[in-house]
């Protein structure tokens, strides 16, 4: 029985989509629940997974094919995958054979073994294990598998890689000593210009589409503050340890101060919490936070559905999942649509300080920084304290100055005195 392999169903905010990679070719036995073809949208990376056993019969949309909603990608072919030779027969008719067509048989088998080694270690693989071994060029026959069944993980191939480069690493000096003066490469005028052309995903090219947006169609202004996170770092290294044991391995990081702290405020400041849809304002009665993840596609912006009601603990497992998922290109659409507000941190890259840019419709985003100790003046003395400088890039149609300054000044003071998260002071 022949079933049609179709695209998903996109939702109204994704037109269309392209196929990205086949990792199965018309003729190759899938098994239920296979992973069989990747979908790019402008948002996610979508997998379409084999609905029954059997043969991949035809690819109708080859990778490179934009399609739409429900688009046929190809045909499956029901039905258990063929089965090996007998190897009685085999054995009765290589007794017979002729010594040229046994070598030959010998050779074919060989490269049919080698393939189909290979094509089981490709499918012993995750969606994201897969994308490095392609990006990098990897065999995965020299990669360990950790996961069950020998499944190469992740965290296999980046192992690898950190092996491959330490040992790298070690051959340079001997090799070095070893390459005559004359073999040296070209430097300076001299050396090669290379330049490598290649498409946009289309994840980046609506990230560029995006933010052009955003800077043609708001009028963004941004207002900084700073904020002492001493008394945050002080509570944080007295509980963390019995904080992730209480909450099953959950570790208590800084993001959870600050989504309930904006969300606290978004409550004081409506306007914030806001969207400019055509002439009319749009006020939202309910905190959903966007948290800013950066993964090898561009960033992203999963959402916490309902902040203001999460715990610490709720906070930080979520932005934990959703962070994974967003590297592994795990997230739906619904993860990603809506927000009312959104927080993002440069400082876990070593922004000290930088100008956030909207995320349309909303009308404000908040960003956080490096942490640093600076000399700072209290009670008439200097002292060091760790510092964080804040930001906050806000739509001035409809945010005055005024209110984006005292929302980023009530987030400051309630990470100042953390107790005032928890009284709602």
């Amino acid at each position: 029985m022949a079933i049609e392999i179709k695209a998903p169903a996109f939702p109204e905010s994704v037109a269309d989509g392209e196929v990205a990679t086949w990792h199965k070719q018309e003729g190759d036995a899938v098994s239920r629940d296979e992973l069989l073809v990747e979908i790019e949208t402008d948002k996610v990376v979508m997998e379409v997974v084999a609905p029954e056993d059997g043969v991949l019969e035809s690819i109708d949309a080859p990778e490179g094919t934009t399609i739409d909603s429900g688009a046929l990608l190809g045909t499956l072919k029901a039905g258990a995958a063929p089965k090996a030779p007998d190897k009685d027969s085999s054995s009765d008719s290589s007794a017979t054979a002729k010594p040229e067509e046994t070598t030959v048989a010998v050779a074919s088998a060989g490269e049919s073994a080698s393939a189909s080694a290979s094509a089981s270690a490709s499918q012993a693989m995750g969606p994201a294990a897969r994308q490095l071994v392609e990006e990098h060029q990897l065999d995965p026959a020299k990669i360990a598998g950790s996961g069950k069944g020998g499944r190469i993980t992740k965290e296999d191939v980046v192992s690898h890689m950190r092996e491959a480069e330490t040992s790298a690493a070690s051959r340079v000096p001997a090799e070095a000593a070893s390459v005559p003066a004359e073999m040296d490469l070209p430097s300076g005028h001299s050396a090669e210009r290379v330049e490598k052309r290649v498409p946009m995903t289309r994840m980046r090219a609506r990230i560029a589409e995006r933010l052009l947006e955003a800077s043609q169609q708001t009028a963004m202004l941004t207002t900084f503050n700073e904020v002492n996170m001493a008394p945050v770092m002080a509570l944080r290294n007295r509980y963390k340890e019995q904080f992730e044991k209480t909450h099953n391995g959950t570790r208590l990081g800084f993001m959870g101060f600050f989504v309930k702290a904006a969300c606290e405020a978004l409550k004081r400041f409506p306007e914030v919490n806001a969207s400019i849809d055509g002439s009319d304002v749009v006020y939202h009665g309910y905190q959903d936070i966007g948290v800013a993840v950066s993964t090898s596609g561009g960033l992203v912006v999963p959402v916490l559905r309902d902040a203001d009601f999460m715990s610490l603990a709720d906070i930080e497992a979520a932005v934990s999942d959703l962070g994974k998922r967003a590297r592994d290109n795990k997230l739906s659409i619904d993860d990603m649509t809506g927000g009312t507000f959104t927080v993002t941190n440069g400082g876990v890259f070593g922004s000290l300080l930088s100008t956030p840019i909207l995320n349309p419709p909303q009308t404000g985003i908040l960003g956080m920084h490096k942490i640093q100790e600076r000399p700072m003046a209290v009670d008439g003395q200097v002292v060091i304290q760790p510092m964080m400088y804040l930001a906050l890039s806000y739509d001035h149609r409809l945010i005055d100055g005024k209110t984006a300054v005292q929302f980023l000044v009530a987030v400051k003071d309630l990470i100042e005195d953390p107790a005032r998260i928890l009284l709602q002071l």
